[in-house]
Formats: structure tokens, C-alpha cells, sequence
């Protein structure tokens, strides 16, 4: 892939209208990804579904996910980068679509799953695009203004989610975001442009069936037992078996095979494998956070989704606006003056939100969340970009591909612990007290959770902080030019 990617850099290829279609189409692909959590209670009341139940909105996008981007590697080699994007945006507009008008819940279900599939394949073809069509040394600044889109998209879409939901219902969540994905596609039409050319290896169907039980069984163990289910379950226990269990079959195979369905060499380079690490720490540490942070102020606190989501977005906004400058600080120091900071504010604002009672104050929490925020996106693409620039271009699908896959099996195991702690350390505090139906009990039992919560992620920030010395600046130089 390495000449097809300077054929790529040498023919007239115009990054920036690229690079917008892909943020217009990231942009709303993401936003929905948690436009919906504000809409949960709303959901569970018109459908008449337990909580348990509504979780599956989520847990299902998150699983289709797992299963697709794993594969995405192989995909981005069979088909022109037009193909894959004009797809991802057609399943999409499809899948918003069939919400708007989702009459019930299995409805709305496989609209959350088609919905997935134009994301799946959107994500992992937005990175290998950018690797593919922007010189290393260039690439911080063009990882930066992705991010934008990857943290700003799903950080404001509680908030206006709220907006909308105060005057409209559920439904216009989708029918509002149905023109924006049609632009995309119209945009995407006249701009995206072939950089790679399809090499069509060849395809190992038992290797699919493996990533996907892999993938799959362990994002379902733990989004069951985060939604209630419990560690215990033989449910949970079994799909994480299993998933692990076929995990080590497909590790095996690949490394076995001559022409592997993911590459797994991409791990030989330490700066891609601390890179990696440092990601995952970072999205458990911040969808666990995004998790349990509006539950917390709509159950200890009080306040309305609309109020909540408020609160959330001056974080959001400021990340939104950081992440192409940390891209730039990147580009020109390296990644570790931004790391190791980062890790230790995350780390910081963890303890402030361990502390948390029923009296907190939303500024001291409006502060943290910023911090926390501020602190996400110096860590976030500055890990992601110095990992992905160690690899040769021919291993650009394929570290995108296992970047991507395990953020999404991150993301969900993180916010499974967080929310399994968050129940038993509400149900240990019930234990001590007389009146466990007082309200007063109830709330103080809920607030001790979220404080165990944060305790957790203390202890992941703290890992991704040792990890974090180790990571050193990739020289690209004599890859630039």
C-alpha cells in the first residue's frame, strides 16, 4: 500500500473538501450516538419498556460496532474510499429515517443498528483517509480537527437533545439531523475523492465469524452486566467467555496466516501499542464519566435533563475547541509535555468528582467537567496520531481498524464497571442505615455510588499516567518527505 499511497500524495488530491465531508458525516453519525441517552426516560414512558430494555438502544449500537469495525480493515482494501463513504452516509440516512417514524421499540431498535453500520464503516475510512492523504509531520492539526468532531458531536448532543425535547418530541431528534446527513451526502458527491486503491485480499470467512463472537460476546457481557444484569449472571459470564475464548482463536489465526484479515504486526511498534493503551484509558475514563455525571445531576441534584445538559456543554464546547490546538502543540513538541499534564489533570478532576455529595455546587461541577475536558484532549489524538504515525502505510488500515474497535470495547466495558459500581455502592450504603425507603437514604445511597464510581476511574487515570512516561516522539521526518 506504500506506493498507492504516494500515488495518492502525488496526484491532485484536494485534502479539505475531503476532510469536510467527513466531518459534516461524523458530525451527525456521532451527535446521535448520545442525542438519545437525554431521551431515555421519555422512551421508557411512551414504550412502556423497562430501563433495562431502553439500555439496549445503546448497547445494540455499541455492539454493531464491535462487530463491524473489527472487519472494517479488510473492507477499506476491497472497496474505493467514494464506495465506502457514499455507503456509510446511505445506511445512516436509512437508519435515521426509520426512527423518525419508529412507531414502536423493536423499530426504533434496528434503526439504532443501521444507524451503526453507516458509522462503523464512516470511522475507521475518516482515519485511513487522513493518514493516507496528510503528511506525518502534518498529521497532529488534521487528527485535532477530527477530534473536534469525535468529542464535540457526542459531548453536545445531551444538550441539544434537551432543547429539542422541551418543546418536541423524541422523534425530531432524527428528523432534525435527516437533512444534515442528505448534505453530507450531496457534499460527499460532488467532493470525496478515490486515495486508495482497492488491493481485494483475499477473504478468511472463519476469521470474521471469530472477531465478530470475540467482539461481540465481550461488548454484550459487559454492557448486560452494566445494565443490571450483574457480574454474577451466567449470562455475563458466559458471553465474556466465550468472547475471550474466540478472541484468542482469531489473535492465533491471524498470526498464523500469510495474508492476515487484521494485520496484528501493527503491535511490534511500542509507540502504537502506548498510544493504544493510552486511548483506551482515556475512553473509559470518559464514557463512564458521561455516564454517570448526568445521572448524578438529575438524581442527587435534581435538575431537569434540559438544566443537565447545560451544565455539560461548556466542557464539551472547550474540548471541541482545544482539539485542533492540541493537534498543533502536537505537531510542533511531541506528544509527552501534553500526556503526562493531561493524565494528571483527568486524574484531578476524578478525585474532585470522588467527592461529590448532595450539596455540591453545579460550578465546582461545571469546573470539573471542564478540566476534565481540557485534560481529555491532550491526551485523546496527541496518543492516537504519534501511535498511528509509527506505522508503515501498509499497516494504516489495520491500526486504524484495531484503534477503533477497542475504544468502542473500552468505551463499553468502562461505562459497565462504572455503572455496576455505582449500584453496589449505593446498595452497600443502604445496608447501614434503618430506613432504607427514606428518600433522604435513597438519594445518600445513590450519591455514595457515583462517589465509588469516580474512585474507579482514579485508578484507571492513574495507570494511563505510569503508562504515559514511557511514550516518546516518533521521528517522522524521514517519512515526510
Amino acid at each position: 500500500m506504500s506506493n498507492q499511497q504516494n500515488a495518492a500524495a502525488d496526484s491532485n488530491i484536494k485534502a479539505l473538501p475531503i476532510i469536510t465531508s467527513f466531518l459534516i458525516a461524523g458530525f451527525i453519525g456521532l451527535f446521535s450516538e448520545t442525542a438519545l441517552n437525554m431521551a431515555l426516560k421519555d422512551l421508557i414512558t411512551g414504550f412502556g419498556i423497562h430501563e433495562t430494555t431502553a439500555q439496549w438502544l445503546t448497547t445494540g449500537y455499541l455492539l454493531t460496532l464491535g462487530v463491524l469495525v473489527p472487519i472494517s480493515g479488510l473492507i477499506l482494501q476491497w472497496f474505493t474510499t467514494r464506495q465506502l463513504f457514499m455507503t456509510s452516509l446511505v445506511f445512516s440516512i436509512i437508519g435515521t429515517f426509520i426512527a423518525a417514524i419508529a412507531p414502536t421499540f423493536s423499530v426504533l431498535m434496528i434503526a439504532r443498528v443501521v444507524q451503526a453500520v453507516g458509522t462503523a464503516l464512516l470511522l475507521p475510512l475518516m482515519f485511513n483517509t487522513i493518514l493516507v492523504i496528510i503528511p506525518p509531520h502534518k498529521r497532529g492539526r488534521s487528527m485535532g480537527i477530527i477530534g473536534l468532531v469525535i468529542m464535540f458531536a457526542p459531548a453536545v448532543g445531551p444538550t441539544v437533545s434537551g432543547l429539542i425535547l422541551k418543546t418536541l418530541t423524541w422523534h425530531w431528534i432524527f428528523w432534525i439531523s435527516l437533512p444534515l446527513l442528505i448534505v453530507a451526502l450531496v457534499f460527499g458527491a460532488f467532493f470525496m475523492q478515490n486515495v486508495t486503491k482497492p488491493t481485494k485480499p483475499k477473504i478468511d470467512v472463519f476469521s470474521i465469524v471469530l472477531s465478530t463472537i470475540g467482539f461481540g460476546g465481550i461488548v454484550y457481557g459487559f454492557s448486560s452486566a452494566g445494565e443490571g444484569g450483574g457480574w454474577g449472571s451466567s449470562n455475563v459470564i458466559f458471553a465474556i467467555a466465550i468472547g475471550v475464548v474466540a478472541l484468542v482463536a482469531f489473535s492465533v489465526r491471524q498470526v498464523k496466516m500469510d495474508k492476515p484479515m487484521l494485520n496484528l504486526n501493527a503491535f511490534k511498534y511500542p509507540m502504537f501499542v502506548i498510544g493504544l493503551l493510552l486511548v483506551l484509558v482515556c475512553m473509559m475514563v470518559m464514557l463512564s464519566a458521561m455516564m454517570i455525571l448526568p445521572l448524578y445531576l438529575q438524581t442527587s441534584l435534581a435538575l431537569s435533563t434540559f438544566a443537565a445538559g447545560l451544565m455539560l456543554l461548556p466542557g464539551g464546547i472547550i474540548n471541541g475547541i482545544l482539539s485542533p490546538v492540541m493537534g498543533g502543540l502536537f505537531d510542533r513538541f511531541g506528544p509527552k509535555w501534553l500526556v503526562i499534564p493531561g493524565l494528571v489533570i483527568v486524574a484531578g478532576t476524578m478525585y474532585g468528582f470522588s467527592t461529590v455529595t448532595l450539596e455540591t455546587s453545579t460550578g465546582f461541577i461545571v469546573g470539573l467537567h471542564i478540566a476534565l475536558m481540557v485534560g481529555i484532549s491532550m491526551i485523546m489524538m496527541p496518543a492516537q496520531t504519534n501511535g498511528l504515525n509509527q506505522l508503515p502505510p501498509e499497516l494504516y488500515p489495520d491500526g486504524t481498524a484495531i484503534m477503533n474497535t477497542l475504544q468502542q470495547v473500552a468505551g463499553a466495558i468502562g461505562t459497565a464497571i462504572g455503572i455496576s459500581i455505582l449500584s453496589s455502592g449505593s446498595r452497600s450504603f443502604l445496608e447501614t442505615v434503618s430506613d432504607q425507603k427514606d428518600p433522604i437514604n435513597q438519594l445518600l445511597a445513590f450519591t455514595n455510588g457515583v462517589q465509588h464510581a469516580f474512585i474507579f476511574a482514579i485508578i484507571v487515570a492513574v495507570i494511563g499516567l505510569v503508562i504515559s512516561f514511557f511514550i516518546k516522539r516518533v521521528n517522522v521526518e524521514q517519512r515526510a518527505h
